[in-house]
């Protein structure tokens, strides 16, 4: 039978302090928040540039493959400078040279939407669309607005599921690394790091089990934008730039042709416009 130690002062003492350090570190958090919020701002507005168009019909004929993108304003291509350099258009033209065919965008993510959101994406499409291949960027939001990791990726399981028992080929960009963004002050910057590590592996487990295909966005890209995030992040910091969805898309890019010619959609070599070339 065990016997119950009497609280001393110090241990007393001791709990006190650990409770006001977690206020404390709670207090700090708040402010550093604050602080992002106020660095980073809203120079883009909350409108991403409408990219949706058949892309490449001139040089390539046939008919085009029906490209749809789901998610938050990573997908959505908000930061863009031109609707050439949005994220649905980097890789609509890279499918269009893989495929040999013109390729038509359809973007339903929205500029601010969580994981949650995506159901009513897909909902808000029109009843006799049907893509050729989905495209899903999420989960930064849900990691600012502090949503449990598993309950994003229920949400996310449940809509890759729904697009492949229609027979949509699925790839999920997952949760990029929030501890590239420098406008995110310590120690907020290391927890929203880890954060969006946890959410990416809560996401990847989901998206297999869902049947589809994953490309982790932090390890593809993640270590460019820290490197050089004069080039990669738009002015606000915290979006990427022309270049920094460039590269994004070069990153789904393979996983994208692999889930079309998976799918017996015609896909032919693909040739990437080198470093510095024509943005469309």
């Amino acid at each position: 039978m065990r016997t119950r130690r009497p609280v001393t002062l110090a241990t007393a003492s001791a709990v006190a302090l650990l409770g006001a350090g977690a206020v404390g570190m709670r207090a700090l958090i708040v402010r550093q928040a604050a602080i992002a919020r106020r660095r980073i701002g809203k120079p883009l507005g909350e409108q991403a540039l409408d990219a949706d168009r058949v892309w490449r019909r001139k040089k390539h004929p046939g008919d085009p493959v029906e490209l749809l993108l789901l998610g938050d304003s990573i997908a959505a291509g908000l930061g863009a400078g031109h609707r050439r350099d949005t994220l649905g258009a980097r890789l609509a033209k890279g499918v269009a040279r893989g495929a040999g065919r013109p390729v038509r965008l359809r973007t339903a993510a929205v500029v601010g939407s969580e994981t949650a959101a995506l159901a009513a994406q897909l909902d808000a499409l029109p009843a006799d669309y049907r893509a050729d291949v989905a495209v899903i960027v999420v989960g930064g939001n849900d990691v600012t607005h502090r949503v449990p990791a598993s309950r994003s990726a229920e949400h996310l399981e449940k809509v890759v599921l729904t697009l492949r028992d229609r027979g949509v080929p699925v790839v999920v960009g997952t949760c990029p690394d929030l501890g590239t963004l420098r406008a995110i002050p310590q120690p907020l910057r290391a927890l929203a790091a880890r954060s969006s590590r946890q959410l990416a592996a809560a996401q990847a487990a989901a998206v297999h089990r869902a049947r589809g295909r994953v490309v982790a966005l932090a390890r593809a890209v993640g270590p460019v934008f820290a490197e050089r995030p004069d080039e990669m992040f738009s002015v606000d910091r915290f979006h990427p730039s022309a270049l920094g969805y460039r590269r994004t898309a070069e990153a789904l890019l393979p996983a994208v042709l692999a889930a079309l010619e998976g799918s017996r959609v015609a896909v032919g070599t693909c040739v990437e416009e080198p470093a510095g070339g024509p943005p469309s």
